[in-house]
């Protein structure tokens, strides 16, 4: 997208570009030799890139830095259409800071699936974006969205840090779906609540994303995803759309999610 293309010299493209030889829609479990400066990438896909975040975690359990592949300024860039993508941050953030978790909880970022609530502050995921124009002053990237995700307590942040992380510049990832939805439905999502049970709204990542009329046209704009992605889970495209001319409204949505067309 010529819109969000990369930068020269903006430090996460430049992780993003290394990374581009890698298998998508496959965790890494690289090695590298005591004192090297390159990032450690444990995912790639046509939308993300994340990487374990070395030099500067904020927590000693884990911190993962999820950056978009494409040079998207803010979130203020996002859209209705782009619910999906920021649960596939949500999801993608879980099952990667699941594998970090000790050898007594078997999981891998591919099979790991999203904890219920916790109640424990002191063992939790966070997950969510600092806003500008604050920054992590050891990350101090602004123009070049990507999502923090750690476990807590965070243990090595320091209090000037802490201002970055706290409620002052931290946009939790779940409001910011739930906010969404609520700007473009009639519902009500409850936002706001770190151990709110999970609504049946949270098992339909994109709900709230798709915009039509009566007639099934749809009229949602485009987001910012590749196309060929499937956001739901990350693991690889889509089955291909089925575009037979008996099939009236294929030029809108795809079969297994089209809105009915309706004759009043």
């Amino acid at each position: 997208m010529a819109a969000f293309a990369p930068k020269a010299g903006c430090p996460m493209c430049g992780i993003v570009a290394t990374a581009s030889h890698m298998t998508p829609n496959s965790p890494r479990s690289p090695s590298f030799p005591a004192g090297s400066k390159q990032a450690e990438v444990l995912w790639r896909d046509d939308n993300f890139t994340a990487y374990r975040e070395k030099a500067n975690p904020v927590s000693s359990k884990g911190h993962i830095i999820i950056a978009f592949n494409l040079h998207v300024p803010s979130i203020y860039a996002l859209s209705s259409s782009d619910v999906p993508l920021l649960s596939n941050v949500r999801n993608l953030a879980t099952r990667l800071l699941a594998s970090l978790l000790p050898a007594t909880t078997p999981v891998t970022p591919s099979t790991a699936t999203p904890p219920a609530p916790l109640q424990n502050p002191n063992h939790q995921f966070r997950i969510g974006f600092i806003t500008p124009p604050f920054k992590d002053n050891k990350i101090p990237v602004t123009d070049h969205l990507h999502a923090h995700a750690y476990i807590g307590p965070a243990d090595l942040m320091g209090w000037w840090r802490g201002v970055a992380y706290g409620p002052l510049a931290w946009y939790p990832i779940e409001d910011l779906i739930a906010e969404i939805r609520e700007s473009v439905t009639n519902n009500r999502i409850k936002s706001g609540y770190e151990n709110r049970i999970r609504a049946p709204i949270d098992m339909v990542p994109g709900a709230g994303a798709r915009a039509g009329n009566a007639n099934g046209i749809e009229t949602t704009e485009a987001g910012i995803a590749n196309a060929d992605s499937r956001l739901e889970d990350g693991e690889g495209p889509r089955t291909p759309v089925n575009t037979s001319p008996d099939s009236s409204n294929a030029q809108f949505l795809s079969p297994q999610s089209q809105i009915p067309h309706l004759r009043v």
